[in-house]
Parts: structure tokens; C-alpha cells; sequence
């Protein structure tokens, strides 16, 4: 979408065009882990068990990263509404340069302390055993996924968002071929288990991530990246981390609550694990059309406020939620009403599995429309750099969501379905919090 559209463009319209990409991009992207639970299902409730386990840990390293690089989001989209290019360009060239050195770090340190890390989630030495597999080889893969996310990220700041979903369609439907080749071996190539699930992921991986910088390098979609552009400066890296440090660990606080409520979990067995780990996998898949409206939000009121036209980004804010709310009420009833074939797709041969994860889908589906609202706010405050808000927000809710958790299952007594309560009563109170700071429109004033 072109600067003019952005700036004084139909808002619903706009909106749209920018979160239906993102929407079907992420549902691809979450294809990835569900057909890797898909195909792991079939080898039995020990191997579901174990890649629900890793997820967590790579979901925390993920997040982290697209916060830290909403940053660039940020900066190209207000950059891209003054009509600054080259500072567009120099944003993702110093993004790209500082995400890379990061992701090398955390790869190796990841890889050698992938069995202490998991060694607190587990004691069943069959499950550990696998997890620390497939966590080891998604390791190698965290840099590929950075550099991707970067490439995303930029791209949807200036308005572009078909590509990335043309890519991700691709290396999905390579992926759902791979999987299994590698689980279960094919002629010369071996049986690898759930470790070849982990392998099909990071070669699919880094075609994504290859793709993307040779995209960026071209510039055939408003972003030219130069050479000069990734030598590190700075005032741009202080600019970077001032902006992206606080949305980093406002969205590595939400990973890291799922992992401390997957170590809650683990406290009644393996089926809870597994149950949380299938209802968490519906949980992201269900809240991509939120991610979707409030990047398209933030992209959009981002480059307004860049203009500096405060009050259609105040409308463009209004639309958002109300579309939000709508939006993820409607998939909430619908998951609430096939909760059990959904969650039999993924475990067809257990049947306690598959009713224990189809309650807690049911109980936390119809509050996912909060969800959404929620999240269009979190957008809009990025959007105007008021980041350190969302993270505290982020940081509340985390909180809250594992002390309402724990308490109600292990000290009420309540085991499992005070973990699958909690989820509800922590989207209706996050939600009303989030209204109270959109509402005080301090967002509208602020200047990067």
C-alpha cells in the first residue's frame, strides 16, 4: 500500500488490506508448529509431550526478537510517513546488524544448555530425551528466524505485506512434506523422530530468511538496503533498543508466562502437559486475526501520527478495536463449538487426551473477543512509541494469568481446571486495563 493510501486512504479499507495478508501470513506461520504436532501426534502422547515443552522456549526467543525488532516497524513506518527513505533504509540495515550478532549468541548458548533448560519441566527421562533433540536443532534455526521476522517486520512497516505471505505459503507447504520424510525416513534418508520434525523446520527456516535479504538488498519493495546501511552506529542502536527493548520484553513477558504455566502444568502429568501444549497451539492459532489488526493498526496510526494527523489515527484506533472484538468473538464461539474434532485432528488414538484439551479450548473461547481488543490497543501505543506502557501491561497480565493459575489449582485444589480458568478471567481484566490507557490518549501526543 502507497504513503497517500496510508495517510488518507478509506481507515477500514486500509486496515484490511494490510491484516488480511498478515492474518493468512501468521496462520501459516503457526501451520508450522501444528503440522508438526499433527505429525508428531502420530508417534504418541511422550512425543506431543516433548515438543510441547520446547515450544515454549523457542515461542519466549521468537517473541523477544519481534519485539526488539518492532522497533523497526516503528521507526520505517513514521520515517516512511515524513517521506525520510534513506532513514527507513538505515533503520532495517542497523536492525539487521544487531539482530544477526544476537541471534549467533543466543544459538550457541542455546544449543549446549538445551537439557539443563528443559530438566526443569520434566522428570520423565523418555520425554527429556526428545525434547532436548528437537530443542537443540531448533536452536541452530533461531538466527534464520530472526533475520525472517526482521524482513516481516520492515516490510509491513511501509505498507508491503503480500510478500511475506507469498513466502511463508511456500516454505509451509515444503515443510508439511518435509516433516514426515525425516520423522519416519525414506529410502537412504533415516527415521529421526520428533528431531527430524526440528530439522524440516530450520531448512525451511533459512530458505525464508534468504529469500528475504536478497529481497531487501534489491529494493524492489521501498526498502534499499545498503552496505553502509549495516555497519552499526550508535545514536541508532540507542534509538533501537530505547523503542524495542521494552516491546521485547513485553512480548517475551507473555512467553515466558506460557513457560512458567507449562512448568504449573507439568505439576499434574504428562496429559496436562499435553492437553495445555495442544490448547495453547489453538490459543496462537486463534489470536492471529488480533496479531493481524493490531499490526495493521499500528502500521497505519504510525505513519498518521509521522504526518501528524492525530485524529484520523484516533479513528483509525476505534475501527481497530471494534473489528478486533468482533473478529476473535466469532472464532471463539466456533472453536467453542468443535473444540473436539479440532483437538482430535492432532491426537486421533487418545481419547482422554483429546477431551481434556477440547474443556480447556471450550473454557477459554468465548473471551477471546477481549483478546482482540486488547491487542489493537497494544498496537496503537507501540505505533506512537509508548512501548514501556505495553510492556507493563504485558507484564500484568503475565503475572496474573500464573498467580490466578496456581492458586486456584494447587492451592484451592482445583488441579488442571483452575489453569484452564485462568485464561478467561485474565482476558476480561487485561482488556478493561488496556481501555483505561487507551482512553487517556496521551499516545496521541508523543514523539519519537
Amino acid at each position: 500500500m502507497n504513503r497517500e493510501k496510508l495517510l488518507n486512504g478509506s481507515i477500514t479499507k486500509s486496515l484490511l488490506i494490510i491484516a488480511v495478508p498478515i492474518i493468512f501470513a501468521n496462520i501459516l506461520q503457526t501451520v508450522y508448529q501444528l503440522i508438526d504436532t499433527f505429525w508428531v501426534g502420530r508417534l504418541g502422547v511422550e512425543a506431543v509431550a516433548a515438543v510441547s515443552l520446547s515450544f515454549p522456549i523457542l515461542f519466549f526467543l521468537m517473541s523477544l526478537a519481534m519485539g526488539l525488532l518492532m522497533a523497526s516497524s516503528i521507526l520505517v513506518a513514521q520515517y516512511n510517513g515524513k517521506g525520510e527513505p534513506d532513514k527507513v533504509s538505515s533503520t532495517v540495515g542497523q536492525s539487521l546488524s544487531l539482530v544477526s550478532i544476537m541471534a549467533v549468541i543466543i544459538s550457541v548458548v542455546g544449543y549446549f544448555s538445551s537439557h539443563y533448560l528443559l530438566s526443569f519441566l520434566t522428570k520423565d527421562l523418555s520425554v527429556l530425551q526428545q525434547a532436548t533433540s528437537y530443542l537443540q536443532i531448533s536452536f541452530l534455526a533461531i538466527t534464520a528466524m530472526f533475520v525472517y521476522i526482521l524482513f516481516q517486520s520492515s516490510l509491513r512497516g511501509v505498507g508491503e505485506v503480500k510478500v511475506p505471505l507469498i513466502i511463508i505459503s511456500i516454505t509451509v507447504v515444503l515443510n508439511f512434506f518435509l516433516d514426515p520424510v525425516l520423522m519416519f525416513g525414506w529410502r537412504f534418508i533415516p527415521a529421526m523422530g520428533v528431531s527430524g520434525v526440528a530439522l524440516a523446520t530450520l531448512i525451511t527456516e533459512y530458505l525464508s530468511a534468504i529469500i528475504g535479504i536478497i529481497l531487501l538488498v534489491r529494493g524492489t519493495y521501498g526498502i534499499k538496503l545498503r552496505w553502509s546501511d549495516l555497519k552499526m552506529k550508535f545514536s541508532w542502536v540507542k534509538k533501537i533498543f530505547r523503542l524495542g527493548l521494552p516491546s521485547s520484553l513485553e512480548m517475551g513477558s507473555r512467553s515466558f508466562g506460557m513457560i512458567l504455566m507449562t512448568f504449573v502444568a507439568s505439576l499434574f502429568g504428562t496429559l496436562t502437559i499435553a492437553s495445555f501444549g495442544i490448547g495453547m497451539r489453538i490459543f496462537m492459532f486463534v489470536i492471529i486475526p488480533g496479531i493481524g489488526f493490531s499490526i495493521a493498526t499500528s502500521v497505519i496510526v504510525g505513519n498518521n501520527l509521522g504526518a501528524r494527523q492525530h485524529e484520523r489515527a484516533e479513528k483509525i484506533v476505534k475501527t481497530g478495536m471494534k473489528i478486533g472484538f468482533l473478529t476473535l468473538t466469532g472464532l471463539g464461539v466456533l472453536l467453542f463449538i468443535f473444540a473436539k474434532p479440532i483437538s482430535a485432528f492432532f491426537v486421533p488414538n487418545e481419547i482422554e487426551l483429546v477431551l481434556e484439551a477440547a474443556f480447556f479450548i471450550r473454557i477459554m473461547a468465548l473471551t477471546f473477543g477481549f483478546i482482540g481488543m486488547q491487542m489493537v490497543i497494544f498496537g496503537t501505543l507501540k505505533a506512537a512509541g509508548k512501548t514501556t506502557t505495553a510492556m507493563f501491561l504485558a507484564l500484568f497480565n503475565t503475572i496474573m494469568v500464573f498467580v490466578i493459575s496456581y492458586v486456584l489449582s494447587s492451592i484451592v485444589g482445583m488441579q488442571q481446571l483452575g489453569i484452564w480458568v485462568a485464561y478467561p478471567i485474565s482476558n476480561v481484566i487485561s482488556a478493561g486495563i488496556a481501555y483505561y490507557f487507551y482512553w487517556r490518549k496521551d499516545w496521541l501526543k508523543k514523539e519519537l
